[in-house]
This record gives C-alpha cells, structure tokens and sequence, in this order.
C-alpha cells in the first residue's frame, strides 16, 4: 500500500483535503491525524471492521480499548449517554485534552470496548482533527498513530517512521501542542476517577467536580485497568530504560556513577534529561546519546518533547539507557506514568 501525506497549512483552502479523508473513513479505510496530545490512526467508529484494521495496522491486542473522537456535542450523544459528572466536563474542558469514559450506544461496535459497556469519547481541541471528523460524518475511533508498544507519534514525520505502508493517509498538521495522551476519566458514578493522567490534571478536575480520585491500577494495584491504553506495556524505547529519581542536588553524583558502573560493562549509554542535567553531563557522555526533555520543572515542555525523546535512540547505538525523573504533582503525573511505563517500571531512587 502507498501512504500518501498531506500537509494542511489552511484549512478552508484545503477543504478537498477533508474531503478526502472523510470518504476513505467512511469507505473503511484508515486515516492518521493530528491532535492536540498525539497523532491518532483513524476509522470509522461505528463500523467494527474498519477498527479492527487499526488492531492489525498497530498490531495493537484487540481487547485493549478505542478511544471514539468527536466533532460536536450531537456526535458525543449519537456514541454514549452523557451523565451529569460528564455535563460538566464537557462544559469545561471540551473541546480539549480530556477523555470521558460514559454508557455507550448500540451504535458503539462491543468489538472497540474491550467487551465493556461503557466508552471513551473526546472532542479533541484541534481544528484540523475536529474538520476531518465532521468530513467523515461519524465518530472517529483513534489509538496512537504509532506500533503499539512504541513511543506516541507527535509529529507526521514519525507517524510515517511506524505507518508508511500500512494506511492510506497520514494528515499532517504540525507538531502536537502537549505530546502525551489525554487525561481518561471514569465518569459512569458520582465522583470523577482519572484512569490515565494527562494535560487536564487531577487540580484541574477538582476545581470543577469536587472531589477526584485516581483509579487504584494507575497507582500500582493489581487490577485490571479500565482506560484504553493502561492493560499492556507502552512508550518504550527500543534499549532497557532506568529512571532516576531524586533532589536535583544529587542526581549528578548518581548518574555519573551509574553510567561509569554500566561503561565499564562495555555498553554504550544513552541519557534522557533535563537541559540542566545534561550541561553536567556532557563530559562523560557524547553529545549523540543524550537526549534533552526540556527544563527541569517545565512539565509542560516535558511533556511535549518525552516521546520524541524517547525515540531519539532508535537509530543510536545505546545498550542502556538511563532518565532523569520528575515530580508528580499537575501535568508531572501524566509524564512520570508514561516515563515509568517506558522505564517497565524500572525506578532508582537516591
């Protein structure tokens, strides 16, 4: 098969380009395509054939949850029964990084919900996303545009890297505003429950919903996760991954140890740090194994550039690789979740 690429730079200019899109969804084809969080890989969310070539193009396990991305407020109806917890959500923060976990249709395939009867819905904040949507005229199933396991696609240069010859289309719209996954909410009780943390954060939450819990499997229970994207191992990158966890005062000591430690095995180390960090650093690894995250602190930049990170030692060749962590409170939860599970759980603390 042969992708094709088109960059939207206007978007009413480029209406054939949506046009486009639109008609192979609604033909059951397969469509890659910005958000403000990561790239998706499209399909038609009502049609179970069509989503179950996103589990092939991914080779993603088939009982690991779609996410159904909407246009307006009538398509979020026409998928899932909104509840009050929901209302309010959807009045403060969509369009935009958040997803609802409601009671789905009839309309909603089983075959996309893991065989639960309840389904994400988002109206992601990028007008780009929301256009090809409305063009196709139905909800838009979406993973990440990425082979599952593998780090998120923020760019349409790195869908291409995963997808180019696995999917018709990759719509490119530039790089992602916040580059990790949006925040999934249970919303089917009485009190918001985040099942997977993102750019709107639990404070964030509170402010509109009064009290907010975390789901017990995203704080390390041995449960079985109920968000998309929570059951199996993702975001790694290709060499085993240390994080290091500690006061900025210390943290040099311990990576030059722990590096020296591991070159004296012989292997080649890789660093994923902040821009303080790594001006340390630099005397005792390459300048081509070290990969800068952003400031320390500056969650926000984090979270835009850890993926690309992340994917920054595919083509090196690093044996080990070591991360510097961050702090969890506001958007640093979503960045430690998706660092700790690219790390397999693998955390140093000193």
């Amino acid at each position: 098969m042969k992708t094709r690429t088109i960059k939207i730079e206007d978007i009413h200019a480029q209406a054939e380009a949506f046009e486009d899109a639109g008609k192979i969804l609604r033909g059951g084809g397969l469509v890659a395509f910005p958000t403000e969080t990561v790239y998706g890989l499209g399909a038609d969310g009502f049609n179970a054939e069509a989503c179950a070539d996103i589990y092939r193009a991914k080779g993603r396990p088939s009982d690991n949850p779609l996410i159904l991305h909407v246009a307006d407020r009538k398509m979020v109806d026409s998928a899932a029964i909104v509840t009050p917890l929901a209302e309010k959500i959807l009045a403060a923060f969509c369009p935009g990084p958040v997803t609802m976990i409601l009671p789905k249709r009839d309309a909603v395939p089983d075959s996309i919900t893991g065989g639960l009867g309840t389904v994400g819905v988002r109206m992601p904040d990028n007008d780009i996303a929301r256009a090809m949507i409305r063009a196709a005229g139905v909800p838009v199933a979406a993973p990440s545009a990425n082979i599952s396991g593998r780090p998120s696609p923020t760019t349409a240069e790195i869908v291409a890297e995963d997808m180019d010859g696995r999917i018709p289309l990759i719509i490119d719209g530039g790089p992602c505003r916040f580059g990790v996954e949006s925040t999934i909410i249970d919303c089917t009780g009485d009190t918001a429950v985040i099942l997977r943390p993102g750019a709107v954060t639990r404070e964030m939450l509170e402010e509109i919903c009064g009290s907010v819990a975390l789901d017990p499997a995203l704080v390390g229970a041995d449960t079985v996760p109920k968000a998309p994207g929570m059951k199996y191992t993702h975001y790694a990158p290709k060499a085993p991954l240390t994080l290091i966890h500690g006061a900025p005062e210390k943290l040099e000591k311990a990576f030059a140890e722990e590096i020296q430690r591991e070159q004296e095995k012989g292997n080649t180390v890789g660093i994923i740090v902040s821009e303080e960090l790594s001006e340390k650093l630099g005397q005792i690894v390459p300048k081509e194994l070290i990969a800068v995250y952003g400031p320390r602190g500056d969650y926000y930049e984090i979270a835009a550039h850890l993926y690309e990170a992340l994917r920054f030692f595919d083509n090196k060749k690093a044996d080990v690789l070591f991360g510097e962590a961050t702090e969890e409170d506001g958007l640093g939860l979503a960045v430690m979740n998706r660092f700790r599970k690219s790390a397999g759980g693998r955390v140093m603390f000193v």
